[in-house]
């Protein structure tokens, strides 16, 4: 069936998924040490819609269960949701642009850049600074950024910007970040606790103000990368065959390159390193959907938010209350696909 034949059944199947994600912010919003039902969880968010809320009693409802739904849990949940819409489809462009079923956003170093940025503002206290809680999100997302130009500069060969060269020169500069915050951390051992917490990823600050710093960003760079699925798609043909349909190949490179990496850094700037979203989810969906990228790319945005929310959920929900960093849920189920992924790609490279 060609992609017009079946366009009916996707446009069915992503209401669908959007739907479920409605279902399930509700349904987690209930969820925690504080006792709030499915039915009082759905009357204290109707109750504050515009236009709807007017018809939504909830005066009954206690108003500390107002302020845990709608000033704590709801905020993180938002939140969660968007960082698994960056990782994610941040991770569908790398893997689109390297053609390598191993990139993620954190290839090109925007993990440990931020990592990085993140060190200087704990270790330099900045958050005591007029700059205040933002210090740590705004010197990750700094970090990140810095380092993700830096790989791209350090690759660049005249006009062009190698793949394996890009590759290459992100691994190397992760590796001296790593090494250079190992060096920091010896030497402030009384802030290790404090930087180790924040790369295992969390989003237990999650508030409305991370919401509001992160969705823009986030939002505005999803709808980015959908308008290019097309040249994704001409770009998988081979470069030589893309620039011979009309695509200009380097340009749109440069450009995704570095709209992923922002979006990919406001997420990890507010909630850590939270790795393997950006390299199982647009697996899981390629298998599911197939590699068309006009597709490939909104699904999985919807289904890094679901991941996210499930993720954050069983973080801060298994073991009350104590609160486990999302980014260790995540890695448990990422490492297990990671292996899966390299076991399949030597089975295929064995029977060549």
């Amino acid at each position: 069936m060609t992609y017009i034949q079946k366009r009916k059944g996707y446009k069915i199947l992503f209401i669908f998924l959007l739907f479920l994600l409605c279902v399930l912010i509700l349904f987690v919003s209930t969820l925690g040490v504080s006792d709030i039902s499915f039915v009082e969880a759905v009357k204290i968010l109707c109750s504050n819609i515009p236009f709807i809320g007017k018809y939504v009693v909830a005066d009954a409802i206690n108003e500390s269960k107002k302020l845990i739904v709608l000033g704590i849990r709801l905020p993180r949940i938002i939140l969660s949701s968007l960082i698994g819409m960056a990782l994610a489809g941040s991770g569908v462009i790398f893997q689109g642009i390297f053609k390598n079923p191993m990139a993620d956003p954190y290839v090109l170093g925007v993990s440990s850049g931020a990592a990085f940025g993140a060190t200087i503002a704990i270790v330099f206290g900045l958050e005591a600074t007029f700059i205040g809680f933002w210090a740590i999100a705004i010197m990750a997302f700094i970090g990140a950024i810095t380092a993700t130009l830096s790989v791209y500069y350090i690759a660049k060969i005249g006009n062009k910007t190698p793949i394996i060269t890009l590759l290459l020169a992100g691994i190397a500069l992760s590796f001296l970040l790593s090494s250079l915050i190992s060096l920091i951390m010896t030497f402030h051992k009384e802030q290790i606790e404090k930087i180790v917490f924040w790369t295992m990823g969390s989003v237990s600050s999650a508030s409305w103000k991370h919401v509001i710093f992160c969705a823009p960003v986030v939002l505005i760079g999803c709808i980015f990368f959908t308008m290019f699925a097309r040249d994704l798609n001409l770009m998988l043909m081979g470069e030589e065959t893309a620039k011979s349909l009309g695509v200009e190949v380097e340009k749109i490179k440069k450009l995704l390159l570095i709209l992923a990496s922002i979006v990919a850094a406001s997420a990890v700037s507010v909630s850590g390193i939270i790795g393997f979203v950006g390299l199982i989810i647009p697996h899981i969906v390629r298998i599911i959907i197939g590699p068309d990228h006009r597709v490939l790319i909104a699904f999985t945005l919807v289904m890094g938010a679901i991941f996210m929310v499930i993720a954050d959920t069983l973080a801060r929900t298994l073991m009350p209350p104590t609160e486990i960093p999302v980014g260790v849920i995540t890695s448990l189920f990422g490492t297990p696909f990671f292996i899966y992924i390299l076991y399949k790609s030597k089975k295929q490279n064995a029977m060549r």
